[in-house]
């Protein structure tokens, strides 16, 4: 590991004074960022710690919720307004990892996570561009059977891990950031990039500028709304194919709807052919096959996980229908 020094925030004014200085990366719960350090994947020469700023969650006044960055994932899973009103994020981030790691996981670094991509996580002999851009993509021609469907590029077919992400794509979430510019507002489906030419750079976050909140919007129909994942093992691991869905249904038809895929794109992958398939359609197995196939008519498979969009199709109509 290369040496660091090691700082804590006051607040975010001091956070983002520091954290715009080169070699500077924010830590919070540091389930990943550690790991990448002791890994030698990523080399800061100094952290600053932001667990210590808000891990409020707290009503918004057209009443929607505002989540602190620093707020655990347990605390956020646990909270009973997102249980009853948000039950997608529930479910999605109590699948996404064991006890442990979602009591030290922040709501602000699981949006940092970076791929579990086998290639990149190995630097002995395996080409990535993501890790060494330019160099190549050994995932392309190598065992991909985790790897993105949706949405790759010639540069790499690395997936988005995180579960808590592909609710709040669906869940039409939005991102506070600060900077020494100010502060500005992202859409959660325009923070993370696909991969294009550029890999290496996975979000549209500037130099320094730091997540001090995930809002909410208010969804009534969210309440109706669940997540799925399907993975090799009941036990923690990442996932085959996701599925986080909220509908609303009026006299058995499909009115308003929020689908988003995890473990098929370089970013959780909001599914918005399969939400314009389905409005005012017979809530219904047949229209949720055809927002099924509507989704997945770009998928391009790799040579190891053609799979995936067969399973992914499935898991799309299970879902509708269970909430249906």
């Amino acid at each position: 590991m290369t040496p660091f020094g090691y700082s804590r925030a006051q607040d975010v004014a001091d956070a983002v004074r520091r954290g715009g200085e080169a070699g500077t990366m924010y830590l919070g719960g540091g389930t990943n960022l550690v790991d990448l350090m002791r890994e030698t994947i990523e080399r800061p020469t100094m952290l600053v710690d932001v667990t210590g700023l808000s891990r409020d969650i707290t009503e918004t006044p057209d009443g929607g919720l505002r989540i602190g960055a620093a707020a655990r994932n347990t605390a956020l899973a646990e909270d009973r307004r997102v249980r009853t009103r948000y039950p997608v994020l529930t479910r999605a981030i109590v699948a996404g990892a064991s006890a442990q790691i979602r009591n030290m996981a922040t709501v602000g670094g699981n949006l940092l996570q970076r791929t579990r991509c086998g290639y990149f996580y190995d630097d002995d002999g395996s080409r990535c561009n993501k890790r060494a851009p330019g160099q190549g993509c050994d995932a392309i021609e190598g065992f991909n059977r985790n790897h993105a469907i949706l949405g790759a590029s010639s540069a790499c077919v690395a997936v988005h891990p995180s579960d808590m992400c592909v609710a709040l794509a669906a869940l039409d979430a939005v991102v506070h950031l600060e900077s020494s510019a100010g502060p500005r507002v992202l859409r959660f489906t325009d923070f993370h990039r696909l991969p294009g030419d550029h890999p290496q750079i996975e979000t549209m976050l500037q130099p320094g500028e730091l997540i001090t909140a995930i809002e909410l919007p208010p969804l009534p129909f969210a309440r109706r709304s669940t997540y799925r994942k399907v993975r090799d093992r009941s036990s923690y691991a990442f996932a085959l194919v996701s599925v986080a869905a909220a509908i609303e249904i009026e006299n058995g038809r499909v009115g308003a709807v929020r689908i988003a895929l995890g473990g098929v794109a370089h970013k959780p992958w909001r599914a918005s052919k399969a939400e314009a398939a389905l409005r005012g359609q017979p809530a219904n197995a047949a229209s949720f096959a055809a927002a099924a196939e509507a989704e997945l008519a770009d998928a391009r498979p790799l040579k190891d996980n053609g799979f995936k969009i067969a399973l992914a199709k499935r898991a799309i109509v299970a879902v509708l229908e269970t909430l249906a």
